[in-house]
């Protein structure tokens, strides 16, 4: 079964805000250490990675429509 872009980026940044809620509670329980610092670098990826799949979704559904 093949997965659409724009479910792909949703998922993407549902695991960004998941990561970001982590860091947040890691960092007011511990400090900023390793671990936290790891976690805001997935968040930053997986949201970026988010954002260019639903950007992907659109411009290729808008491709689809002018053909």
């Amino acid at each position: 079964m093949k997965q659409s872009p724009l479910f792909s980026g949703i998922v993407y940044i549902v695991l960004g805000l998941l990561f970001t809620y982590l860091a947040v509670e890691n960092v007011t329980h511990t400090g900023w250490g390793f671990f936290s610092y790891l976690l805001v670098l997935l968040a930053t990826f997986d949201i970026g990675s988010g954002i260019r799949m639903i950007q992907f979704h659109f411009k290729l559904k808008n491709i689809q429509k002018k053909s």
